[in-house]
This record gives C-alpha cells, structure tokens and sequence, in this order.
C-alpha cells in the first residue's frame, strides 16, 4: 500500500518533535511491512488543502494531529473512499481511542503498519461528518471561553479547559430544543446534549470502545444550576457519570433537532471544534460501515 501521511505541525505532540527524524522513522517502519510511506508535515493553515491532495495520491490517508485534523481528514475519506489512518498527537485522541491505536507515536506506527483495512461507523449532521461528537449547550459555551486564554501546550490546553469549566459553571447554560427519536417529538428544556458516532463506554474519557454498532449515543442533561453541574463535573471526573441522575442515556440510528428560538451566535461543538449553528433544523444520521479505516489488526485496548 501507499500511504500518505500528512502531519499537522501544530499538533501537540508534533511542536516538539525533529518532524524529519520522525518522518524517516515512519518510512523505515512501514517499509519493514512492505509499505510506502510519504510523509508531508503541513501548517494547520495548509492541512485541509494538504489532506485533499493527499487523498488523490496514495491508497491509505494518514491523519497526524488533533482531533480537529482527523475529522478534517475523515471527511475527505469518507467522501472520497480512501482508507483513513489516526496518528494520535492532539490533547485527547479520542477517535485514535476508539480505533484502538496506541497512543505513543512509534507504537502506533507499529500497530498501523501491520493493521488491516475495516468499516467502521461515521455519523452526519445535516451531512456534515462526525467521528466523534455533536454537542450543544455546555460543552461550546467552555470551548468559546477557552479560545480567550493562551496556551502552547496539551498541557497548558487541558489547564485552560479546566479555568473555563468553572467559569462556566458559574452561570450554566439553558436552551429549548424539540428532539425527535425514535419517531417520537418531545419539547425539552436542557443545558447540554451531546450525540456521539456509537454509544460511549464507561472510561472516564467519552469516546466510544466500539465503532461498529451502528448506534448514535444521545445524552441529555436538564436544566441544572452550578452546583448540580459541579458535581456532574466531579462524576464524569471519577468515571461514575452514568450514574448521575442528571443525565439521560438513549441510543437511535437517527436524531432530529428543532430549534424554537435559534440565536444569531449560537454554536455547536463538532469533534471539539467550534462551529456556527445556523440551522433551526438539524438532522444527525449514523452511516454503518461507510468509513473506511487502517486500524491495529489485534484490536487491543490502547496503552493508558
């Protein structure tokens, strides 16, 4: 196979990388299993425009960086057909989790270099692809209050996520929304609801352990005040937030959302990217199988 491996510069792991010692690293392990390996380090400016060229170049797109930049590149994938591959070197790797890559850079080119080519599930909202999450309410109101803090590392990102979690905290959001699943409509008052590309495990990090299944994950949580959210934030801390009575658990292969009274500002929070919500009407779909990917061939649980 030839796989193309377009690195985000600004990913994580990568800022304090020699990128070129890596790249001839990768090559040497992926030659090792009989692979070609082209590898292209990019400016997250450039990494869009990188990942499409890179689609039409090889038979295997390898995605190097955040979160961001693997949905960036799952959609190209999915659009286009070719395989994708997760390098995890952002602050979470959430989708590298569920696909079972390790999480240390050589391991993982280890694990991918012998891995085999599988379906997986992608979901949409009004076709806009998803590997991980869709979320309203809390999770966009702390990513836009991040956005005003510096930070230059995972580190330094996960301590400004941590300051603007309890600024937010102090006045929690609250919005209508009309949902729709499983033919049936419901008004509901919430501040946070998230749906996620197959139902979540019960690891304190969200991210599903399976991603075959075929199921969106829809969690809801009510209308709550700061100190109902602290100690929703100290239970999805410990690992025991689905036993908070807070929070409402279903599963769907689709889900309708209707906004009675949009705001001109209101954001959505797609695979931990904030983005401008300017549909009343938002329809999220699971495609089963429609993603094709090069995972661990052994499926085992990645390192912790």
């Amino acid at each position: 196979m030839k796989i193309i491996a377009v690195l985000n510069r600004e990913g994580g792991t990568f800022r304090s990388l020699d990128i070129d010692k890596f790249c001839a690293q990768a090559r040497e392990i992926f030659a090792r299993q009989g692979h070609e390996l082209d590898c292209r380090p990019v400016s997250a400016r450039g990494i869009t425009a990188a990942l499409e060229q890179a689609a039409m170049d090889g038979d295997v797109l390898m995605a190097g960086g955040g979160d961001g930049t693997v949905s960036a590149a799952a959609d190209i994938a999915w659009k286009t057909g070719i395989a994708l591959a997760v390098l995890p070197a952002g602050t979470m790797n959430l989708f590298a989790r569920s696909l079972k890559v390790p999480p240390t850079l050589t391991v993982a080119l280890e694990a991918l270099a012998s891995g085999e080519i599988r379906n997986v599930d992608i979901a949409t909202a009004n076709g806009r692809p998803f590997v991980h999450q869709f979320a309203l309410g809390f999770h966009p109101r702390m990513v836009r209050v991040r956005k005003n803090f510096r930070y230059d590392s995972r580190l330094g990102k996960m301590l400004a996520s941590v300051r603007a979690i309890g600024m937010v905290i102090k006045d929690p959001p609250s919005f209508r929304v009309e949902l729709t699943i499983g033919g049936k409509t419901e008004l509901r008052k919430i501040s946070a609801l998230a749906i996620s590309n197959n139902p979540y495990g019960d690891a304190p990090l969200p991210y599903a352990p399976d991603v075959e299944t075929g199921l969106l994950g829809i969690y809801i949580t009510g209308p709550l005040a700061s100190r109902g959210y602290m100690r929703l934030m100290a239970d999805i801390t410990l690992g025991r937030w689905r036993s908070n009575s807070d929070v409402e658990e279903m599963r769907a292969r689709e889900v309708g959302l209707r906004f009675p009274h949009l705001r001109k500002n209101a954001n959505a929070v797609i695979d931990g990217e904030l983005v401008p919500l300017k549909d009343e009407i938002v329809k999220i779909v699971i495609h089963p199988g429609a993603l094709r990917v090069l995972a661990p061939g052994n499926r085992a649980l990645p390192e912790t």
